[in-house]
């Protein structure tokens, strides 16, 4: 445990921010998989609607710093690929 009062303050700021970055990390990796469960049960309208939640998801990610800007790219198109395919086979 720090003794400086700066140092005890960064503790505290340390956790609050790891908190949030873990919540939000969960809501993300939530969004995808409802997103992933739709795509398997080959319903449409739902993969479309938690498409476009698990994007904004992402972008909120990348804005945050939670994610690099191509790694969420990356993610983003291969939920678009898959969504993609489930319409062509629909």
């Amino acid at each position: 445990m720090p003794n400086i009062k700066s140092a005890i303050k960064r503790v505290k700021q340390t956790k609050v921010k790891n908190a949030k970055n873990a919540a939000q990390k969960s809501a993300l990796r939530t969004a995808i998989k409802s997103f992933e469960v739709a795509v398997l049960n080959n319903n449409v309208e739902l993969a479309k609607t938690t498409l476009l939640n698990a994007t904004k998801k992402i972008d909120k990610a990348v804005t945050k710093g939670l994610l690099h800007k191509n790694a969420a790219a990356r993610q983003k198109s291969r939920l678009t690929k898959k969504f993609n395919s489930l319409s062509v086979t629909a």
